[in-house]
């Protein structure tokens, strides 16, 4: 069963789109240090702190002077997310923010769908320890319909294309009582939780603040993540049985296909090749299973790809499909972990807009 109940969130005194950004785990060094620059209390300089030690520090002192205040009651929070994907097509995505209680995956009531690191691990628990807060939420999805609608007034918080309506919670726990949750971004995070609260053993520190997605949600998207390789001389045919095809028809092509087997668009010196793997198989399984995954490039932008085995950064790629929602599902349920990248979730959420004391 899953536990969301609603939160007292600590949120800015005077929210503004200066003090948000991107998740930690998406940002450039460059991009880091421009957050930085742009505000002295921008959520980065708790994410991204060179000190986890220095990090929770800062949250404290952000407390204790009022430039972070806590709700006197607890709540949780429609989320609204407007934005124009990879492909073009503007969207609206909704979802709900409310606080969790975590547990183990062989519990099956959150499962994942990707591999984990034990770096990033090792860095968000001391982060964890020191500022004794979620800082930023992770991202789940739930079949059926949304549990919350997204209300017609003026939105409580509003920053960089998000939006955001403080609801009273009720009805939310009988809601969620009976669903399964599925990561779609935050495995580091989520495992990093039940690490922490297995570590301090406290109700308070079982919790962590998640926006839950319904799998019916019309602004819902996966976006395909193209792979680039080197070497793997033997994963293509040789150019002269290459197509000339483009790639942009290529995949065109492919995207008609049925998903009762893999597929791929191969791309190499400026020729295409249709791949097609077995039945049953996912496009990333595919790959995974012809150029493994360790020293590959992604990319989610077609152009891209192509252009940096044009310019020989890599020798060649391999151009997917968006992996279906009720595969990853489907997987997660039987317990199997997919390739690196499988999916790709836009937007991300904002950092900034609601903290999770634990």
């Amino acid at each position: 069963m899953a536990d969301v109940a609603p939160f007292r969130a600590i949120r800015y005194a005077r929210p503004r789109a200066g003090v948000t950004a991107p998740p930690y785990d998406v940002l450039t060094p460059e991009a880091r240090d421009a957050y930085r620059a742009a505000d002295p209390h921008n959520v980065v300089h708790l994410t991204l702190n060179d000190s986890e030690g220095e990090a929770g520090r800062l949250f404290r002192a952000w407390l204790d002077e009022g430039v972070l205040v806590r709700d006197d009651d607890p709540a949780v929070w429609a989320l609204s997310q407007d934005y124009v994907g990879p492909d073009g097509i503007a969207r609206r995505r909704d979802g709900l923010v409310a606080s969790l209680r975590v547990e183990p995956y062989d519990t099956s009531t959150v499962l994942p769908h990707e591999r984990t690191h034990a770096g990033p691990k090792e860095s968000r628990l001391r982060l964890l320890r020191a500022a004794r807060a979620q800082l930023e939420p992770i991202f789940l999805l739930y079949d059926g319909e949304p549990a919350v609608a997204v209300p017609e007034r003026e939105p409580d918080l509003v920053a960089e294309g998000t939006r955001l309506w403080r609801e009273s919670g009720h009805g939310i726990a009988e809601a969620f009582a009976d669903r399964q949750l599925l990561i779609a971004d935050g495995h580091h995070r989520y495992e990093t939780a039940v690490a922490y609260a297995a570590e301090q053993g406290t109700p308070e520190s079982a919790r962590m603040m998640v926006v839950l997605v319904s799998t019916s949600d019309p602004g819902l998207e996966i976006f395909a993540t193209h792979r680039l390789f080197r070497g793997h001389d033997e994963a293509l045919p040789p150019i002269s049985l290459g197509d000339s095809a483009s790639p942009t028809a290529a995949v065109e092509r492919m995207s008609r296909l049925a998903y009762d087997e893999a597929h791929a668009v191969g791309y190499r010196q400026g020729v295409t090749f249709p791949v097609v793997g077995h039945a049953g198989e996912l496009d990333v399984e595919l790959v995974d299973r012809l150029v493994g995954h360790d020293g590959l490039g992604y990319t989610a932008d077609l152009g891209e790809a192509v252009t940096q085995v044009d310019a020989g950064e890599f020798d060649g790629a391999f151009l997917l499909r968006a992996t279906r929602i009720e595969d990853v599902f489907e997987r997660a349920r039987r317990g199997e972990v997919m390739p690196q990248k499988t999916t790709y979730f836009f937007p991300k959420l904002t950092s900034g807009l609601l903290f999770h004391p634990v």
